[in-house]
């Protein structure tokens, strides 16, 4: 029986939902809108069907015939992927692709180096990365963007395995000129009546909110930003303080400003970095690669020299969600 339909034609057309845009799509996956476009068309004349309503203002938005063909598309895309892993496993070649993410908050820190690692010891594997935030991490798991991803023990889901790596303390980053500058150690008592400047993503702003629940009070939340560049360099400037687990390889800001971090004392969990992964998917011969890659190589990277290695077991869950 020959076959109506090319798996590039699925995945571009599976792009194209996920997107709602031809030129999304075309971004999202590095293939011109011509041939994504083309791929669309050949679908709808081969099966005879009208895959999606095309508006001027609101894009491309999936028919009922649409949404049903997507999943059955995604069965199929996800299938193809599993059979390439198990030849793999099969064969034993770490080998083909590797979807990444990474919290956006640290990625510049950690991917680059890692990646560049894995990929010289294994040459056949082309290492893709995506930088998020925690809850569109969640959202590429489980939707098979990503295979694995580098982030932190925050609101785990009980669908979600975590495998912790390295333990990060929190620190209260600050100008060199802030008040409390001079202090060898901060609390969130001694901070609460300064401005603070929030890291606002999901998950992350309840973390360091949470620094000042025994105190029965909020902080003084001045500015908030998505962006830790951005955050640093408010900080430099003297905006006010801001919460930190990671730190640059040098005290400054983007804009050359110099930072003080002062470790945080009082009652603060440390964070842990670990690996975001969904199903048995640590059981594929690539990802158990990478895996045994960022066990070995995390505490190698400039910004973890004097970090403290996590034993090596998954993270449970409490009937709240977050990580144990």
């Amino acid at each position: 029986m020959s076959l109506r339909y090319t798996l590039r034609q699925l995945e571009y057309f599976a792009a194209v939902s996920d997107e709602g845009s031809i030129v999304r799509a075309s971004e999202k996956i590095n293939v011109s809108s011509p041939s994504i476009s083309a791929a669309v068309t050949q679908l709808e004349q081969e099966f005879g069907l009208k895959l999606f309503v095309r508006k001027h203002a609101h894009g491309l938005t999936p028919t009922q015939a649409g949404r049903q063909f997507l999943v059955q598309a995604r069965r199929v895309l996800h299938e193809a992927v599993e059979l390439n892993r198990l030849g793999d496993n099969i064969s034993g070649n770490v080998q083909g692709p590797l979807n990444v993410g990474c919290l956006l908050t640290f990625a510049q820190l950690v991917v680059p180096n890692l990646r560049r690692r894995f990929e010289e010891k294994y040459p056949r594997v082309e290492i893709s990365q995506i930088e998020l935030d925690q809850h569109a991490i969640f959202e590429a798991l489980r939707r098979a963007e990503i295979d694995v991803a580098l982030t932190y023990d925050l609101g785990i889901p009980r669908d979600i395995t975590f495998l912790p790596l390295v333990e990060l303390p929190p620190f209260a980053m600050m100008s060199e000129t802030h008040p409390l500058a001079h202090l060898p150690v901060v609390s969130a008592a001694e901070l609460q009546k300064y401005p603070m400047l929030l890291l606002d993503l999901p998950h992350s702003a309840e973390y360091f909110l949470s620094f000042f629940d025994h105190l029965g009070a909020r902080p003084r939340i001045a500015e908030r930003t998505r962006d830790m560049a951005v955050l640093r360099s408010l900080a430099a400037n003297g905006f006010g303080y801001a919460m930190v687990n990671t730190r640059p390889l040098n005290d400054v800001a983007p804009d050359g400003r110099p930072l003080k971090f002062l470790p945080m004392s009082g009652p603060v969990r440390s964070m842990q970095l670990g690996i975001a992964l969904i199903g048995d998917t640590e059981k594929v011969l690539t990802v158990k690669a990478f895996i045994e890659h960022c066990r070995n190589s995390i505490l190698e990277t400039e910004a973890f020299r004097d970090r403290k290695p996590r034993q090596a077991r998954p993270v449970t869950t409490r009937t709240d969600g977050q990580a144990d």
